[in-house]
């Protein structure tokens, strides 16, 4: 939500300019998508997209299930996960971000955007914002600006600063075009699909492949635009997830006789049978990526010795590629990232050495709000499960899966940092795997438990990357992270809030699981359970699943080494096969336009992706929006066509 947010805050106050009393300078600008997305984590981070859907519906009987809590429950729950992680980001901000100054691409890219939306940097001045991404408070653009935006006089050489101001205009004006018009079109198209149902579901490979094997198009344009956003190497790992679960698994699993009942049937159908082999990508991509992360700092030299000895070229590789070292973001061209690695490639040692310039002390975080917020929000963690679930949870499991949810946090923060991607998925898988260990199985509420502890994890390295992120944003703008900080916390506080009642209003209106909302992640939520409890697989899938994970964990480990290689993008992820492979194939098509739209427009047509992460952003905001509309029609009774 950070790019979005940020997009339609400044249209918002661009549009009420003359009637405000402060200006809207890019540090509000912060402040304000600062607070949009710790509101929007909430649904995914108080598990309202998988592990509540996953106790509502999937439990069984035998697993205390299925298990209906009230809104309030609901509320409750959701407020006791939703402060944690953001406290804990705190510490973690000087070590990331002011000494190892990883460089977090979201969060960098949305310091990119705001400072081009409010006039203060070109799009086409990549090195210096890659300058920025790698140094101190408010580097990107000047923490004491005395002129307002228009007055900046960073003109190119031989164009006025008038001019200069009117070309800046003139820019804004298309771009919020850009946005009005996407959005428009998004959202009518998404009004539309209620009315012709079949708009979400075209049998583009004929009708065959449509109603047995599941091969259609969802032409949702929020789907392109989220594709945009991801990328294409991203998008096309998840596609070939789909074409190999969909388009070869599923039909050997079905004609073997593994999986003999109806393709869309979770229990006995291939659907349910793939699911599989994605959890056992997920987990080995998981454990490998995250063990690396957790053991370099303790076994780098002796890693390296290994490599030097058995591996020269892997190992130049890996020193080549430092984790200090920072990638490019995705809009830049080829030669500005080669010489900004050159100018850039530093010593452990003299990063160290250099000074690190943060915020002023007033405007930081104090230890005694740290240190008081990170123990309430842990007993309001454990106090709140213990009252909305009572004697089913122990109070020790709670406690255990909160501290390792902070462990995990640090991992995932980590890894959010360098790549972009924090594995939340595999973090919680993890949690579920350790809980296994430590709940006994004869314990009736074992799924149940199992569960909660995933959550809580996932919860707290959600939201500690989140606010990471955002964090790395303020760094380079120079908004205060105190501010930023309580802002967190407002949304953290509404999101919690708002998600349960529309957790609750959607239950109500639409049938879950069902033709719309099928709930992938809450089936894959309770299969990883019950296989960690010993509740078994299906035939045949151990066999498969086994060799998913050996062939993955290899793949995942030479994507880790080999960091910075040009053919690194063509070794598949681990995390976007398997997101891939457990949805239907037309929750990934579309995106996977979306992606190689952004690779045409930045390789080939070597454009800026300003433009285009604005069109992204409208189709994302589009149908977010008038989905609301429909929800409303449907709770009506509406018919469609």
């Amino acid at each position: 939500m950070s790019m979005p947010a940020s997009l339609m805050g400044f249209g918002i106050f661009k549009l009420l300019q003359r009637h405000l009393k402060f200006p809207f300078t890019p540090v509000e600008n912060v402040f304000l998508q600062s607070v949009a997305c710790g509101m929007a984590i909430m649904p995914l981070g108080c598990g309202f997209v998988g592990v509540i859907p996953a106790m509502n519906y999937l439990l069984r009987p035998d697993e205390l299930g299925p298990l209906l809590l009230s809104v309030s429950q609901l509320i409750i729950w959701s407020l006791g996960l939703c402060y944690f992680g953001v406290v804990f980001a705190v510490p973690l901000r000087r070590q990331v971000i002011i000494r190892e100054r990883l460089k977090f691409p979201s969060g960098f890219s949305t310091a990119v955007l705001i400072s081009v939306l409010h006039g203060q940097v070109r799009p086409s001045m990549s090195n210096k914002t890659l300058d920025a991404s790698q140094g101190g408070f408010a580097s990107l653009v000047p923490r004491h600006e005395p002129e307002p935006p228009e007055e900046v006089d960073d003109a190119p050489d031989g164009q006025e600063r008038g001019e200069y101001a009117e070309q800046q205009k003139a820019d804004w004006a298309a771009n919020m075009r850009i946005l009005l018009l996407s959005f428009c079109l998004s959202g009518i198209f998404t009004v539309c699909t209620y009315f012709f149902p079949v708009l979400r579901n075209l049998p583009v490979f004929g009708t065959v492949a449509a109603q047995t094997w599941l091969w259609t198009l969802n032409p949702s344009l929020a789907y392109v635009g989220q594709g945009i956003i991801m990328g294409a190497e991203t998008t096309l790992h998840m596609t070939l997830g789909a074409i190999v679960g969909w388009g070869l698994l599923s039909p050997l699993a079905k004609s073997r006789g593994w999986a003999p009942g109806p393709v869309d049937d979770w229990e006995h159908g291939s659907k349910g049978w793939i699911v599989w082999v994605s959890l056992a990508i997920m987990l080995v991509d998981a454990v490998v990526s995250l063990g690396y992360i957790a053991l370099r700092p303790v076994l780098g030299p002796k890693l390296n010795d290994l490599w030097r000895r058995y591996w020269p070229d892997g190992i130049k590789s890996l020193l080549r590629h430092h984790p200090h070292q920072y990638t490019a973001v995705p809009s830049q061209s080829d030669e500005d990232v080669e010489e900004s690695s050159r100018g850039h490639s530093q010593s452990p040692e003299n990063l160290h050495d250099q000074i690190r310039i943060d915020a002023p002390p007033d405007q930081r975080i104090g230890n005694k709000i740290v240190v008081v917020g990170l123990v309430a929000s842990i007993l309001l963690c454990i106090f709140t499960i213990r009252f909305v679930f009572g004697r089913l949870v122990p109070i020790y499991a709670t406690s255990v899966a909160v501290f390792m949810a902070l462990i995990l946090s640090i991992m995932g923060v980590r890894a959010l940092g360098e790549t972009d991607l924090n594995p939340v998925s595999g973090i919680s898988k993890l949690a579920q795997l350790f809980f296994a260990l430590i709940i006994p199985q004869s314990n009736k509420a074992s799924v149940l438990i199992n569960l909660i502890a995933g959550a809580v994890s996932e919860a707290g390295a959600l939201q500690a990357g989140d606010l990471m992120q955002d964090l790395k944003t303020g760094h380079l703008l120079g908004a205060a992270p105190k501010a930023q900080f309580w802002g967190q916390v407002i949304g953290a506080t509404a999101g919690a809030i708002v998600s349960a009642l529309l957790y609750r209003l959607y239950t109500l209106v639409y049938t879950i699981p069902g033709d719309l909302f099928q709930v992938p992640t809450a089936y894959v939520w309770i299969f990883t359970a019950r296989l960690v409890t010993g509740q078994g697989l299906p035939p045949m899938a151990t066999e498969w699943a086994a060799g998913a994970g050996i062939l993955f964990a290899i793949m995942t480990m030479g994507r880790t080494i080999y960091a910075g290689k040009s053919w690194r993008p063509w070794i598949p992820g681990g995390i976007a096969v398997a997101v891939g492979m457990y949805n239907v194939p037309s929750f990934t098509l579309a995106r996977a336009i979306g992606g190689l739209l952004a690779w045409y427009w930045a390789r080939i047509r070597k454009q800026s992706s300003t433009p285009l992460i604005i069109l992204a952003s409208g189709f994302i905001l589009g149908e977010g929006f008038l989905s609301i509309v429909n929800l409303i029609m449907q709770g009506f009774s509406i018919p469609h066509f």
